[in-house]
């Protein structure tokens, strides 16, 4: 008799994610000898193997790839039968976890931490920062419960719910501070500086600039805001940032901070969660706190 239990499915889920025993043992707070004995157990009861296993990395085979995608629908299954546990006439209590951009958390969090803090005292919050569809896989299979992003993500699995609109701001050099601002389309041919591959403020800046590519010869690129910000400090182009971060990322810089004119370019900042989440009533009124102290931070903001 095959006796499968949420530990195996768990570690197994885990050294998928991971594709190496030691960094999977290491996120499932175990030894990699352990990790292993459950993954050879795990594939006696199978009779075949699950992975392929070299030095540096593991692969998983057919019967591997096929057990994982049934294994995970067990996992967010049992995920959100616990969450029924918490009753919906209920505030919110216990751990709570949240993914955030890193172009919203440096700016955001802290305040939302406050809040809840204060509100929601019983509330134990897991904030995670890391790039949109990182966030977005996660939460897909129900290791977040939450993600703050721009809008829209456009998953058919995934609730929306709009927080807050934000102004793009142009950071150009201090010599430039009085000049008209240029408009959005013109900024590429101005030594434009961007955010790395992955992050999704570069695709909003691609986006708003009208770039259809991205040649090197003709864009520098930072791995943060706060990258850009120094990059443009010291002469080496323009670029553009959020408006909620202009306090925190041009502080001790001698940057011209310029809002542009009619049509200014935004973005949308929303939360996502699962539509089958069952805590979806209090995820909105949640939704509604942090809604509210994302206009206050950006009341904050105003310059």
């Amino acid at each position: 008799m095959i006796n499968f239990t949420l530990k195996h499915f768990r570690y197994f889920d885990a050294l998928a994610r991971m594709g190496h025993f030691g960094r999977a043992a290491e996120a499932c707070s175990i030894s990699q000898p352990a990790l292993s004995v459950q993954i050879k157990e795990l594939e006696a009861m199978l009779g075949s193997p699950l992975v392929e296993r070299t030095a540096r990395q593991i692969r998983l085979t057919t019967l591997g790839e096929e057990f994982l995608i049934r294994a995970r629908k067990v996992l967010i299954e049992v995920e959100e039968m616990t969450e029924l546990a918490r009753k919906p006439d209920r505030p919110l209590t216990g751990r709570l976890r949240m993914g955030v951009i890193p172009t919203v958390a440096p700016y955001l969090l802290p305040r939302i931490i406050r809040q809840l803090s204060t509100r929601l005292p019983d509330l134990e919050l897991r904030p995670r920062e890391s790039v949109t569809h990182s966030l977005l896989e996660d939460l897909m299979q129900s290791r977040l419960d939450f993600v703050i992003a721009a809008l829209p993500v456009s998953e058919p699995g995934l609730r929306e719910f709009a927080l807050f609109d934000e102004d793009f701001v142009l950071v150009r050099s201090a010599s430039d501070a009085g000049k008209p601002v240029p408009a959005p389309t013109q900024l590429p041919e101005m030594k434009l500086l961007l955010l790395e591959e992955g992050h999704c403020f570069r695709d909003q800046a691609l986006s708003v600039c009208d770039i259809k590519s991205t040649d090197p010869s003709l864009l520098m690129e930072g791995s943060s805001l706060a990258t850009l910000v120094q990059m443009v400090d010291a002469g080496l182009g323009l670029t553009l940032i959020p408006e909620m971060s202009v306090p925190l990322e041009t502080r001790g810089t001698t940057v011209d901070i310029a809002h542009f004119g009619r049509d200014r370019p935004k973005r949308t900042i929303g939360m996502v969660w699962r539509k089958t989440n069952p805590l979806e009533t209090q995820l909105m009124e949640l939704g509604a706190i942090i809604r509210r102290t994302g206009q206050e931070q950006k009341a904050d903001c105003k310059f």
